[in-house]
């Protein structure tokens, strides 16, 4: 599917007069901002393509893959990241990402670039930019960033696109789905929650649930958490009360939505939601003195926000860095396939608070992520919350 450098050359001398014309994008270009240090794990594994989403705990079933497209050679490789509006420093989401990309770079000798959306509605003219930069791997995190990926690639199918936490619905060979089972994930920290509380009462702090991948972080927490205990009170609360870029940019929500829910007797709090649910993070140190104990999500969190690590139990974490790294990889050694990829999700370790983890629950947490990776045990929520 590449086409030749002439003719890639003579496609951008003819885009460029037009785009310049669409004037500059509302964001923020940081070539080498600094971004936490990636964990170690094991690569995403190719999926093949579906037609609508998987079960929540297993991926589509295998398929003959499409041909890998060609890649360019690796000094050729230009790599470019577009964030979603929580841009980088939300501690989560988009550095873990931003992570992987220089893992890869650095591999690779080049230097990537990140644009930094601050408005949605700049999401095509970031992509653009890179594509009229003549940048060939394009890396866009978040569910809100796919309909403007795959509108680029089917432009411009030379260029190589990693949709992180976008799931394909439809195959586009040069567009790579980074995706996760998070109600695996919500499933683990549910049931770490719900073992390790003295009330009885645990709570979540999340992004929108019009966001699938949030909806399910939530009702895997549910679900793992009523594994533990039928009747234990799980309190969970989306940020649906403001427009959709605010939903994951809103610490100070967060933190007083956490503190509510801690005074009328919440132990352990889950944030899952970028900024915002790093404010319920705070809100649980800010209440340490009581017992109450949290845990955050996508990386881990005891590395990448310190004022809450004296009470951070652990993070439901998507493996995001490798397996965004991964996936650059095979776009630069003409492996890169379309499709789905699924990453592996986890706990992140507990840090300071191991010794309040019994070792039988450590065994137990273990046996379930086994479990729920072989398929052999089902969340049995819903990819998205139901219309």
């Amino acid at each position: 599917m590449r086409k030749s450098f002439s003719a890639f050359t003579l496609l951008l001398a003819l885009l460029v007069p037009m785009l310049a014309a669409c004037g500059q994008a509302a964001t923020t270009e940081q070539p080498t901002a600094a971004a936490p240090a990636a964990t170690a794990a094991p690569a995403a594994t190719a999926a093949p393509a579906a037609t609508e989403a998987p079960a929540a705990t297993a991926a589509p079933a295998a398929t003959e893959a499409p041909a890998a497209t060609a890649a360019p050679a690796a000094a050729a490789v230009k790599i470019g990241m577009v964030t979603d509006i929580a841009k980088l420093g939300d501690k989560s989401f988009n550095d873990s990402a931003w992570a992987g990309v220089q893992i890869a770079a650095k591999k690779l000798g080049v230097e990537p670039k990140v644009i930094e959306t601050t408005d949605p509605n700049d999401y095509e003219k970031n992509i653009n930019q890179f594509i009229t930069e003549g940048y060939n791997v394009i890396v866009t995190v978040g569910f809100a960033l796919a309909d403007a990926t795959n509108t680029a690639a089917k432009a411009n199918p030379e260029v190589k696109f990693i949709g992180v936490d976008q799931f394909q619905a439809e195959e586009i060979p040069n567009v790579a789905g980074l995706v996760f089972n998070e109600d695996q994930a919500g499933y683990l920290a549910g049931y770490l929650a719900a073992s390790l509380s003295k009330s009885g009462k645990i709570g979540a702090i999340l992004g929108t649930d019009a966001v699938p991948p949030v909806w399910r972080f939530g009702e895997g927490y549910r679900a793992g958490a009523q594994a533990v205990k039928s009747d234990i009170d799980v309190q969970t609360v989306y940020h649906n009360d403001v427009g959709f870029d605010k939903t994951f940019s809103d610490p100070e929500w967060g933190k007083a939505t956490a503190l509510s829910m801690i005074d009328k007797g919440v132990d352990i709090v889950f944030g899952a939601g970028g900024r915002t649910g790093n404010g319920a993070l705070l809100a649980a140190a800010e209440r340490k003195d009581k017992g109450v104990l949290a845990i955050g999500v996508d990386t881990d969190q005891y590395l990448t926000v310190p004022e809450a690590k004296d009470v951070l139990l652990s993070s439901a974490f998507k493996i995001l860095d490798q397996g965004t790294a991964d996936l650059i990889a095979k776009a630069a050694d003409g492996s890169f396939k379309g499709g789905n990829n699924f990453g592996e999700v986890g706990l992140a370790p507990f840090h300071d608070l191991d010794s309040k983890v019994p070792a039988d629950l450590k065994t137990k947490l273990e046996d379930i992520r086994k479990q729920l990776l072989d398929g052999s045990l089902k969340t049995n929520v819903t990819p998205a919350k139901p219309a």
